[in-house]
């Protein structure tokens, strides 16, 4: 369904994303996993048509996105990494706004945001500006307005980011929903218990490029190692966290030089 070949890009002649490529099949939930700057977020804002590629392309059922734009944008959910919503509306209003973008049927617009805002914990808020709601909450409105017009792709960028216990064992549940009805599923974290979890397929990048691609389980037979995140500290050369942390205590500890 998605697939990338060949993507570069460069910021100031500094490689952000290194000949990356990739696919992302229908009912298949994809982790995407790296260490800040390694080109994430780069590589999304250029799948998710925000960014043009120095080279590569982007391709959805078979056509390049920069094609066909607007049908693209129209056909997958994005969940990005920051809550970036207009806090004067109210999340119904707010999924109102969305729904209208995306030509829905206004009847359908208020049936839908009304069951999604109830389902996500959020009904009895849902009056209220979007300024008074905590991260997680805000989250939970931002998954809503990705979920509304039943999208083939979706993108998620941390996720899971402000959620609480309950709201994260829900998205969990969520992800393995969508797949059995056939989306194709991107999924940016940091949280690699979760990655290792849910994903059928995990794709490793550092400095741009990428360094692995293979289901969980191969990853960690492969290298003999016990977890996924032990995969990862390998694969990008995480430096020893003990030992920074150790020096992170001494410096405090520090009264003379």
């Amino acid at each position: 369904m998605l697939e990338v070949k060949g993507l570069s890009k460069s910021y100031r002649s500094l490689p952000a994303v290194d000949n990356v490529s990739f696919r992302v099949r229908p009912g298949e939930i994809v982790g995407y996993v790296g260490p800040n700057g390694s080109g994430k977020s780069t590589t999304v804002k250029i799948i998710t048509g925000l960014l043009e590629p120095d080279s590569g392309t982007v391709f959805f059922e078979g056509e390049s996105i920069r094609n066909r734009l607007k049908a693209y944008r129209a056909a997958f959910g994005y969940v990005p990494e920051e809550a970036h919503v207009y806090t004067h509306l109210s999340a119904l209003e707010y999924l109102q706004l969305v729904g209208r973008l995306r030509s829905l049927p206004e009847r359908l617009i208020d049936f839908k945001a009304t069951k999604l805002l109830a389902l996500l914990g959020l009904e009895s808020w849902r009056y209220s500006p979007i300024s008074l709601y905590s991260k997680g909450m805000k989250q939970r409105v931002l998954i809503a307005a990705a979920l509304l017009h039943d999208p083939r792709l979706l993108i998620f960028d941390e996720p899971l980011s402000g959620l609480d216990v309950v709201s994260a064992r829900m998205f969990k549940d969520l992800l393995q929903q969508l797949a059995a009805q056939g989306k194709a599923i991107l999924y940016i974290s940091h949280v690699l218990e979760v990655v290792e979890l849910v994903c059928d397929r995990v794709m490793v990048i550092a400095k741009g490029k990428i360094l692995a691609d293979a289901p969980p389980g191969e990853l960690r037979t492969s290298l003999q190692l016990a977890n996924l995140e032990s995969v990862f500290a390998q694969l990008v050369q995480q430096e020893d966290t003990h030992s920074v942390a150790r020096e992170l205590v001494q410096t405090m500890a520090a009264e003379h030089v």
